[in-house]
């Protein structure tokens, strides 16, 4: 494990949202952000509207630059966030985990929950400096982003298909 679990899990589900908007555009319908609100195990309110929705549309291209940035523009934006949402970071336990961070409380708007755990998940990978472990899928006709988890630093594609569709395209110019 690179980063602590919450960690983790808020960059993972951050990344999520922001590929949410790569062609074939998903996260349409308020059906498709419950799936995402129970994917990630998300908790507190949520009102299963269309202005929740696109609220949390509107968020994409905000985590977008968080998690791309280079550090110090990312540092900073982070701090913005937090500051915006009036964050008070504070370990809470609940469900089935264990101690962990939540900076805003549970009531709050959803769009801005995920605002603020992203920019504290950041903050873990600024302040060791684990920029490299975010990028943009390594296809050309792609602009998901990948969040690289492992060990070796090796995944350079945000999904399966995109990662085949290199492959597929590797093999054919090797055979043309």
């Amino acid at each position: 494990m690179v980063f602590a679990h919450d960690t983790e899990v808020s960059l993972q589900a951050a990344v999520a949202l922001v590929n949410t908007a790569v062609t074939p555009e998903t996260l349409t319908t308020v059906a498709e952000a419950d799936a995402f609100w129970t994917t990630w195990e998300y908790t507190g309110r949520h009102e299963r509207t269309r202005a929740e929705l696109d609220d949390i549309r509107a968020l994409r291209p905000v985590l977008r630059e968080v998690l791309t940035s280079e550090r110090d523009r990312s540092a900073t934006l982070v701090n913005e966030l937090l500051a915006e949402a009036g964050a008070l970071p504070q370990l809470v336990r609940h469900d089935e985990w264990d101690w962990h961070l939540h900076a805003i409380a549970p009531d709050r708007p959803w769009a801005q929950r995920i605002m603020v755990e992203t920019a504290m998940a950041m903050i873990d990978v600024v302040r060791s400096d684990e920029m490299s472990r975010l990028g943009v899928c390594a296809d050309d006709d792609c602009d998901g982003l990948v969040l690289d988890l492992s060990r070796n630093r090796s995944r350079r594609f945000c999904s399966t298909t995109c990662g085949n569709r290199a492959a597929v395209a590797a093999y054919r110019a090797r055979q043309g």
